[in-house]
């Protein structure tokens, strides 16, 4: 029993290591390539789990081999186009100015019934709406509305707008993010004093604090109620 828990927790570290090599894709942005290395390392990782008679260097060597393939075609595939359309393949331009392009379709092996369910997903139920629209090499769909149907814009409007940043959270459920506080380009005492001033001793009694887009001080505190 505690030899199949041992080689069970010592899979598992390796199977998430391997994915961390991997890069930071989630599953539904992986290319082909990447989707059978990593079923394969499931797979390779689950036998040695259930049979305690294959010995776990076996599921070890499989595993970090597979990774170091996978690592290796992405080099590859950073440095040479060539080598990218052969693990990747190519985009295809599925509808163009609100004409559905019945080769493209034929060629991606994509039927009507996933574009227009797609289409609908990204809120354009209608193909005369989309200006572009392309099946990426992840399966996904990337939509170009015409000009008429796009969401009005501040630019469209001639309107001036303030510039804004990325938002910083600076106290997650009573801890402090102090690398945050430094990018904010507060001090310690700066945040006492702001939290001194809603009534808060320490953010420890603070549920979630962040300097919003504008850099205005945003404060929740764990009693409920934003400031």
């Amino acid at each position: 029993m505690l030899i199949t828990l041992a080689r069970t927790v010592l899979l598992y570290i390796l199977v998430v290591a391997t994915m961390r090599v991997m890069g930071k894709r989630q599953i539904g942005e992986l290319e082909p390539y990447e989707l059978a290395i990593t079923i394969m390392i499931a797979e390779l990782a689950a036998v040695p789990m259930q049979d305690r008679q294959i010995p776990l260097v076996n599921g070890f060597v499989s595993i970090i081999t597979l990774s170091f393939i996978q690592v290796c075609l992405s080099m590859l595939s950073l440095k040479s186009h060539w080598v990218r359309n052969i693990l990747d393949g190519s985009p295809s331009i599925v509808i163009r100015s609100g004409q559905i392009m019945e080769d493209e379709m034929r060629r991606a092996r994509y039927n009507l019934s996933e574009l227009l369910e797609q289409l609908r997903l990204k809120g354009y139920a209608d193909p005369a709406a989309v200006e572009i629209a392309v099946l990426e090499t992840s399966g996904d769909l990337s939509v170009i509305p015409t000009s008429q149907h796009r969401p009005v814009t501040p630019a469209d409007l001639g309107l001036d707008t303030q510039h804004e940043r990325l938002p910083i959270p600076l106290i997650m459920d009573g801890r402090l993010m102090e690398n945050n506080l430094v990018e904010a380009g507060l001090t310690y005492d700066a945040l006492q004093a702001e939290l001194a001033a809603l009534g808060l001793r320490s953010p420890s009694e603070v549920f979630f604090a962040m300097v919003d887009s504008v850099g205005k001080l945003r404060v929740q505190a764990r009693s409920g109620g934003a400031s």
